[in-house]
């Protein structure tokens, strides 16, 4: 199967670089997923899906996975001193996932084969985009392949959790839960953090030696973790505070000059910490809901994917478009302004939990918690699409 955009896509500057096409898609489908899973949760909109499965899987596979791609198609190739991706290939992966997405925001609303269909085309696309990595990891004569194998190996595992994710919906509802497990930790988290640790220190010019056996201790925990839960939900409290532990421990050697006057590096540096700080409440959580049955509303999903994985998105995706595109590489008042609220977002939805837990009303923070959200992609939107559409040169 073979689909192009037309001639005159081909020869814009939007296509040139493969981010920008990938970015703007994550970001609408970041904006239109929230939207319709507000309105549903609200009972203003029926979908014709789960709300919470839609939910799950419109900002894993196609928000984070396509800002990945976007990411690590224009990285990967410099991690590996190999050519960049050619543009036939990048543009044949997009196309399945704008094609695909489209069905599945459509399919919510409209009938649920649609959602099928386009969770399928994204998988496609989901599948050919590991392939090119797998195919540049094979190929690059670098001796050191320590990084670009935990980011191969964390995107691999993602595209067996979204085969999960599909079986799941619509065969075999009970293994959503371990597709749900996966795609979190060891998808999402593991292959962000693959790319933290190679990349923030070298950003804050920290030169302290890398750990050797820190990505393998930590993929192992991470397994246990998802054992645990397996077995027995919320068991994997101790699993879960030893990685804080261990993390913590590791960010204190790397030293990060915090705080930082540059925001373009304190937001990574912010997004690193909320690495310990979300598996150590996390762990203490599961305890409490373990021992009483208190539900805190997926409290250590979110802070995790929030927390870190979000913030980390919003600052390399911003640094990345701001450097691809001739700009100066630096934060101005508005850049700097969407930092601080990635965290407003962040506290909103931890807020959300609580509140829950507590046995409060907690409908009004949601809609604060997911306003907070929209607003952040879409002051982000105005501000840097028109970089990554037309190249347009920024001023303060």
């Amino acid at each position: 199967m073979h689909m192009n955009f037309s001639e005159e896509a081909e020869d814009s500057y939007f296509f040139s670089q493969p981010h920008q096409p990938f970015f703007i898609l994550a970001f609408i489908s970041a904006l239109a997923g929230m939207l319709l899973f507000m309105l549903s949760y609200k009972g203003i909109l029926n979908l014709s899906v789960s709300p919470v499965g839609f939910h799950v899987y419109v900002f894993t596979y196609l928000m984070f996975t396509p800002a990945f791609f976007g990411f690590l198609f224009t990285t990967f190739p410099r991690f590996t001193a190999t050519p960049p991706i050619d543009k036939s290939v990048y543009m044949r992966i997009f196309s399945f996932y704008y094609i695909g997405a489209t069905l599945i925001l459509l399919g919510s609303i409209v009938t649920p084969v649609f959602s099928g269909i386009g969770m399928s085309i994204v998988f496609i696309g989901h599948f050919m985009g590991t392939q090119v990595l797998r195919k540049i990891y094979k190929t690059t004569v670098m001796e050191d392949k320590h990084d670009i194998f935990w980011i191969l190996t964390a995107m691999s595992i993602g595209v067996f959790a979204h085969f999960l994710f599909i079986i799941a919906a619509f065969f075999y509802a009970p293994l959503m839960g371990l597709s749900i497990e996966i795609s979190v930790y060891l998808f999402l988290f593991l292959l962000t953090f693959s790319v933290a640790q190679r990349m923030v220190p070298f950003f804050s010019h920290c030169t302290v030696e890398r750990n050797p056996y820190l990505m393998r201790s930590i993929f192992i925990l991470l397994i246990l973790h998802i054992l645990l839960e397996g077995f027995y939900t919320n068991s994997s409290f101790i699993v879960d505070l030893l990685i804080g532990v261990l993390i913590a421990k590791e960010l204190h050697r790397w030293k990060l000059p915090f705080p930082n006057p540059n925001p373009l590096l304190w937001i990574l540096h912010i997004a690193l910490f909320w690495v310990p700080v979300a598996f150590i409440l996390s762990g203490l959580v599961n305890l409490v809901t373990l021992l009483s049955g208190i539900s805190f509303l997926a409290l250590d999903i979110h802070m995790l994917v929030l927390g870190f994985v979000l913030t980390i998105l919003i600052g390399f995706g911003t640094r990345v478009t701001i450097g691809h595109s001739e700009n100066m590489l630096q934060a101005d008042k508005w850049t700097t302004l969407l930092f601080y609220w990635t965290q407003v977002v962040v506290v909103s939805r931890i807020l959300v939990s609580l509140a829950a837990a507590l046995g409060y009303h907690f409908i009004i923070l949601f809609d604060i918690s997911a306003t907070a959200w929209l607003l952040l992609f879409i002051v982000w939107a105005v501000r840097f699409f028109d970089v990554l559409i037309r190249g347009k040169k920024l001023t303060s």
